[in-house]
Parts: C-alpha cells; structure tokens; sequence
C-alpha cells in the first residue's frame, strides 16, 4: 500500500462517476491528504442494484479528512458538466486535477449492439471524457500542478481487442486518444494528461453485477485500492514532466518500490490466478511469432478434444452434477472442429458428440488448441473469456463454473 504525503492537500479533485466504485476510491484516497472532491455522478438517489449515492460517498470523503462537494452531472449534458465546474470553483476557487472515470460498458458485437447502447457507451466515455476535460481545462491551466487523468486502456491495435464489442472498444479508446492528443496540446502550458488502467479485474459493486454476483469472479479480481494508489503516485508528480503516459496499475507501483500485491487481491490465495482486464497482452507480432514457433516444435499438432471428453466422462460423478448443474454446448473450431455436449444437470451426466440432447444452459465456442489448453488447467475459462480465446453465450455465471469443474478434473486425472 502506498502511504499519503500529503502532497494533495488544499488541492481540488473534480471526478466523474465518484458516487462508487473505482472512483471513489480514489476520491478517499485524496481525501486523506485533506483534498477537496467534487463528486459528479448521476446517483442522487439510490440505485436498485448498486450501492452508494454522490451523498453518500461525500460523507464518505469528510470522515476520511476532505472536503466534498456533491454535485448531479451527467456527462452527456454539456449544461450539467458546466453547472457542477462553476460550482467547484465557487465552493474550492479552482479545480486541479480531473479525474475521466465515468463510462459505459457493454460487451456485445456488431449484430447485437443496438444503437441506444452504442450512442450510450460513445456519449458517456468518448463525448463525456472531451466535454469535461473541455470545461475544466480554463481552471486547470490556472494551476501549479494540474492533471487530466483518463481511466482509459493503452491504444492496442489487436484486432482480437475489436472483432467481439468493436462499438465497446472504439467508445473505450476514445477516452485514450484524448489523452494522447491533449497531452501534446496542453504540454508546453503543464497540464499533465495521463491514462491509467488495471492490470486485472477490479472488484467494484458493477463488476460484481456484470458478473451475476460470482464469489469466483470476486476471487480472482483486486480491490479498487491498487488503482487509487496508483493514481496518487500519478496525481503527485510533476505536471511538467510526466505527461502523455499510457499507465498501468502495477506498473506504476512497481516503479515506486512496491513489490508484494498481495494485500490488493481481494482473495489473496488467488493472487496468482488474478482476471485479466481487457486490452493488455503481448504485441501482435510475439503473438504471431510464438504460434509459429509452437506450431513448429510440435509439428502442428493439437491436443486431443476427444480425449479431452473421454477423460472427463470418466471422471463424472453425481457429486459433480449436483455442484454444476448446468449443460454445456462446445462448438469446437480449427483443426478439430465439431461440437460437443456436455451434460452436468441430470443423472451422473455425461458428454458427447453433436448437439446437447437438451437446452444448453451456456454455448462456448473456441478454438481447439485452446479447448485442450483450458482442460488442461494452461488457461483458465475467465482468462480465455477476457482475452477473446473463448465466446461464451448463454448463461455467463454457469459457464463460469468452468472454473470449478477444472479443478474437479485436475485433481482427479
């Protein structure tokens, strides 16, 4: 954990989406040094399913040393955005450090993103992200240490990052293109303009919801801290110097001193089977380069999907079904294409080739280099989802038990 100096002290935070989540997170952690935070979000009132309110969370940030400003802002109204600025500078006298945290999210593809969501996603993260830096840039270049920081992922042009939500992907980068063309506009005037993004899943209470409240997924996620640490080591440094950074979580701690994370995972027995977070993997070209490689030391070979289903048929148990209940389709593709069933709802289940004898609960689809890897326990069923290895349809909390069937079979075979 990264201690406070202090260094924000009297400083101004107006961050977008701090009723919760990440977001607050790093509103607290300013707080700490005694900040002032305007809370910008849109929940004045409490949400059905999420927890926290502007309210709320300002209460939050005064027991924690701060000052709050609580302010209703949506971020696709420019009116709303302009209102909540000229309040922050009425109630703190300036604003600066902006905190882009605000977004939409929806992981659908082409033929299954309807038009509202798109609008929704480039409204809120692309429009939003400009609109506000727009706003509070007047204040911010009135600063001694002013920063934009975008909760935004590196640029990777991977196409496998666009061919499953590429409406998600072009809203999301977006916010990271801001960065990396107000960085430049703004360097010679020192206002810093940096992005920040997790290593892995971050546990927030809409993660959580994504997920079908998922104790697994929970498992293999960090807490927020690990991003408003990294923030503060971020919002602390010179606005001269450090500029156009594209950053990530860990990284930025590293570079710090800090070497054990085992106190941000949020099961720290699972810190070494954390989630992924989308947009980070090796370069397109070692991507490449490695399957060539693989491909060359194993003569192209594929492990065995039929033995794969072979060797889980043997391993059935009503046990088994009783902990899973749940059918799965496989549509295996590449060099053994077919699909596969496998049923752990009835009986002592069972597995075979074709379609499921019954509705299958969740559809997952991949290639079959991976199917052998996933059964194996080389790739774990979350980390192949969020890396694009494998398309699930259906029910995401059943296919998600993958996770425990894995370990079943491993310790069985």
């Amino acid at each position: 954990m990264i201690s406070n100096t202090g260094k924000l002290a009297g400083q101004t935070l107006f961050i977008t989406g701090a009723s919760r989540g990440i977001g607050k997170a790093i509103a607290l952690k300013a707080a700490k040094d005694g900040a002032n935070i305007v809370v910008a979000a849109k929940t004045a009132d409490p949400h059905p399913k999420l927890p926290g309110t502007i309210y709320s969370a300002a209460k939050e940030i005064e027991a924690a040393g701060g000052k709050a400003l609580p302010c209703v802002v949506d971020v696709r109204d420019e009116k709303s955005v302009a209102s909540a600025v000229e309040d922050a500078v009425k109630a703190f006298g300036g604003i600066d450090i902006l905190i882009n945290n605000a977004s939409a999210i929806s992981l659908t593809p082409t033929l299954h993103t309807d038009m509202k969501r798109y609008d929704l996603m480039h409204s809120v993260n692309t429009r939003g992200t400009f609109l506000v830096s727009k706003l509070c840039l007047p204040h911010l270049l009135k600063s001694k240490n002013a920063h934009i920081l975008n909760l935004s992922p590196p640029l990777n042009m991977a196409p496998h990052w666009f061919k499953d939500h590429v409406a998600y992907t072009m809203a999301k980068y977006g916010m990271s293109m801001c960065v990396l063309g107000m960085a430049e506009e703004f360097r010679d005037k020192k206002v810093a303009v940096n992005a920040l993004w997790p290593r892995t899943a971050i546990l927030t209470a809409a993660m959580e919801m994504l997920a079908g409240g998922q104790s697994e997924a929970a498992a293999m996620s960090r807490k927020p801290d690990i991003m408003a640490d990294a923030a503060y080591l971020i919002l602390t440094k010179d606005s001269g110097s450090f500029t156009g950074n594209f950053t990530i979580d860990d990284e930025v701690l590293a570079a710090a001193g800090i070497k054990d994370f085992d106190s941000y995972a949020v099961d720290p027995s699972q810190k070494d089977n954390l989630m992924p977070d989308f947009f980070l993997d090796v370069a397109p070209e070692k991507i490449i380069k490695e399957h060539i490689k693989k491909e060359k030391s194993d003569g192209g070979a594929t492990g065995g999907v039929a033995k794969v289903f072979k060797s889980i048929e043997a391993n059935l148990s009503e046990e088994l079904v009783g902990k899973i209940q749940a059918i799965y389709q496989f549509n295996v593709s590449g060099s053994e294409e077919g699909k596969w069933f496998l049923d752990l709802k009835t009986g002592k289940g069972s597995t075979g080739k074709g379609d499921a004898p019954s509705a299958a609960d969740a559809t997952l689809s991949m290639d079959s280099r991976h199917f052998a890897d996933m059964f194996a326990g080389k790739l774990k069923p979350a980390s192949a989802f969020m890396t694009g290895k494998l398309k699930i349809s259906g029910n995401l909390q059943k296919a998600m038990k993958l996770e425990k069937l894995m370990g079943h079979l491993k310790a069985k075979m």
